[in-house]
């Protein structure tokens, strides 16, 4: 079974540690999105060691609809498939069916659409999302809920969520009996429950207490950054954090920016995940501590310094300059788009470390303030 360990607090801030069947998690930290088991870029799992990435997080719907659940069981797993030996998260497939698909139908004992790929016509329910997700093998697989627009009317917000609270009890329940059975590959898969409600907060609160007496491994929020301002996600998430159980992770879905991550991690936040890092690298749009670098920029044509002085990733240690990796984007050369991933979601791995350290440390507040800062004020091509 899964211990969370809170070794240490800063406000809501946590640093903690997760131990799985799979290997522990050091928290804060940001997972790194592996899709169809896979980062687009063309990372492999030996890579994604090398940038110190903790956890890989993959994706039910698309995993199911291609190549299958039952073809990656037959595989070995998805741990097995990409030689991938550290924890797994499996989103449920919620959101892709409510953002993705086309002709939904909800009713209460799941959902039927039509896949994005062919049109076929697939149902996904809480023991089907689970059935798929144990056939996956991953380490953490998350409940099965309906992702509502977080500018949605308070009435259909309250049906949505009162039927995503059912829906948790019933993937509870059929995780326990798959766990059970024999031929199961991960006989110790873990299972968060998602806190939904839109930005309305009183709906939220009195969820996320509804929830927290299930004794789940651990607990997410979901359906923010999906309409919302900033100002009003982070208020939702500091009204709901203090609700969902102490003692155990606390997960914020799809979110976000360096700035967002670092202001979950002030209000109670333990896991993140979102694309932007692979995506931005894909488009030659670089992090760095000064600012994003637009490497496409006709200014690094000739620029024979590395994305960033002084970085860690394997792209800066070996030297290789903007001039080069700009040259292989602007000649669709693949291995640019690898350097400019691996690049990226280095640096979102190293952010989530100075995080660890600054709460090891007890100086959280000042860290939030100065990065922040130097976040807000960093224009790398305006020098």
């Amino acid at each position: 079974m899964a211990e969370y360990e809170l070794i240490k607090t800063e406000g809501q801030a946590n640093r903690g540690r997760f131990t799985t069947v799979h290997g522990v998690i050091e928290t804060p930290v940001f997972m790194n999105v592996a899709t169809c088991a896979a980062i687009k870029g063309g990372l492999s799992a030996r890579d994604l060691e090398s940038i110190k990435t903790q956890v890989m997080l993959c994706n039910t719907y698309h995993l199911h609809v291609r190549p299958g659940d039952e073809v990656v069981n037959k595989l070995g797993g998805l741990h097995k498939m990409p030689h991938w030996s550290h924890p797994i998260l499996t989103d449920s497939g919620g959101f892709q069916v409510f953002s993705l698909a086309d002709l939904r139908k909800i009713k209460e004992e799941g959902v039927y659409f039509n896949s994005h790929i062919d049109g076929r016509k697939l149902f996904i329910g809480p023991e089907q999302s689970m059935q798929i997700q144990s056939n996956l093998g991953s380490t953490i697989a998350m409940a099965f809920d309906e992702c509502p627009n977080a500018l949605s009317e308070r009435e259909y917000v309250e049906k949505s969520v009162a039927r995503t609270t059912r829906w948790l009890i019933r993937c509870k329940e059929e995780m326990k009996r798959l766990n059970g059975l024999e031929g199961t590959i991960n006989k110790d898969q873990l299972l968060f429950g998602i806190n939904q409600g839109a930005i309305f907060h009183d709906i939220r609160i009195e969820q996320a207490k509804e929830i927290a007496d299930l004794d789940l491994d651990g607990y997410a929020i979901g359906g923010l950054a999906v309409g919302e301002s900033a100002e009003e996600m982070y208020s939702v998430i500091e009204d709901t954090t203090p609700f969902l159980p102490q003692n155990k992770p606390t997960y914020l879905m799809g979110v976000g920016t360096p700035e967002n991550i670092i202001e979950g991690v002030y209000r109670g936040i333990d896991f993140f995940d979102c694309v932007y890092p692979s995506r931005n690298g894909r488009h030659g749009n670089l992090y760095t501590n000064h600012g994003t670098l637009h490497i496409r920029n006709a200014k690094y044509e000739t620029d024979t310094r590395p994305i960033e002085e002084g970085c860690g990733c394997p792209v800066c240690r070996e030297g290789y300059s903007r001039g080069y990796i700009r040259h292989l984007l602007k000649a669709d050369e693949a291995l640019g788009l690898r350097f400019c991933v691996m690049h990226n979601l280095y640096f979102y791995n190293d952010l989530m470390r100075q995080i660890r350290e600054a709460l090891d440390r007890g100086c959280f507040a000042e860290f939030r303030k100065n990065k922040l800062k130097e976040l807000r004020d960093a224009d790398y091509d305006a020098t």
